[in-house]
This record gives structure tokens, sequence and C-alpha cells, in this order.
């Protein structure tokens, strides 16, 4: 049987599913998107669907928000900033912020390196992944999915 290759950029995940991989309330993502943030496709009848894409955008900014003291404002001008300059500022900054804490905890004496286990561990994570493709306005673009019928 031939495995499918899966493309991040297609939307399939309904928001309880979307949370439910990256561990918040459904909610959060509804303010996500409020802040303009995230911008998941919707179906004909509106429902929110998201990618592999929107999901490491996700986990990007609960990283950024819960590890690192970001607000969602600050989220945002990242976001802006990489679209601008066409490079992924993100993760220089996650190296470099992962160097600066290990080179802490080296001169604290306890030599842990505790730093890159502030990152989430999962399929995406700013750890794993590289940072979300640049999009081409600082919210992402809409999609409309499910709208093609084929008539017999």
């Amino acid at each position: 049987m031939r495995r499918i290759d899966r493309d991040p950029t297609r939307p399939v995940y309904v928001i309880s599913v979307a949370a439910s991989i990256v561990s918040v309330h459904p909610r959060t993502l509804r303010i996500y998107e409020d802040e303009g943030l995230l911008c998941p496709a919707r179906t004909a009848t509106n429902i929110r669907l998201y990618s592999e894409e929107d999901v490491r955008r996700i986990l990007w900014i609960r990283h950024l928000t819960q590890n690192r003291g970001v607000n969602l404002a600050g989220i945002r001008i990242l976001f802006e900033l990489e679209e601008r300059l066409g490079t992924r500022i993100l993760e220089t900054l996650f190296d470099e912020a992962n160097a600066f804490d290990d080179a802490q905890a080296e001169a604290a004496g306890n030599g842990s390196v505790a730093a890159a286990d502030d990152a989430p561990r999962a399929t995406g994570s700013p750890a794993t992944e590289p940072a979300p493709e640049p999009a081409e306005s600082s919210q992402p673009a809409r999609q409309t999915v499910g709208a093609d019928h084929h008539s017999a």
C-alpha cells in the first residue's frame, strides 16, 4: 500500500482537533485569529480548518508567549518582520536565545542545559521544525475549502 504524501498547507483539522494537538482551548485559537496571528481556511459553511502549517505557527506563538515572555502584539511584529525581510528571523532568535540560556546555565555553575527543553516537543515545534513560511501579508490569507461540486 502506497503512503500518500501530506501537504502541510492543506487545511484538515477542525478547531477542536487543532486545539487538542497544541494543548490549548479552542477559544485561544479564536483569539489568535482575532489578533491577526492566524487565518484558518473556512469551509462553505464557515467552519474553521487548520493545516499543519497553521499548527506549526500556533506552536511558535505558544513557545514565544509561554517560554520567552513575548505578548501577542510582539509576536505580530515578529511575524511581520519575517514577511517583510523574507527571512526566518524566528529560527535565528530561537537559536540565539538557546545559546544565551546555555551560557547562563554554565556561568551559574550548574552546567545544565534546560533551555532546549523549554520548547514544545511536538511535530512542528520550534525545536524540531523550521518557522512557518513567511506569508504574503501581515495576516495570513483565508482560504475557502470544499466549495467545488462535481456533477455526474
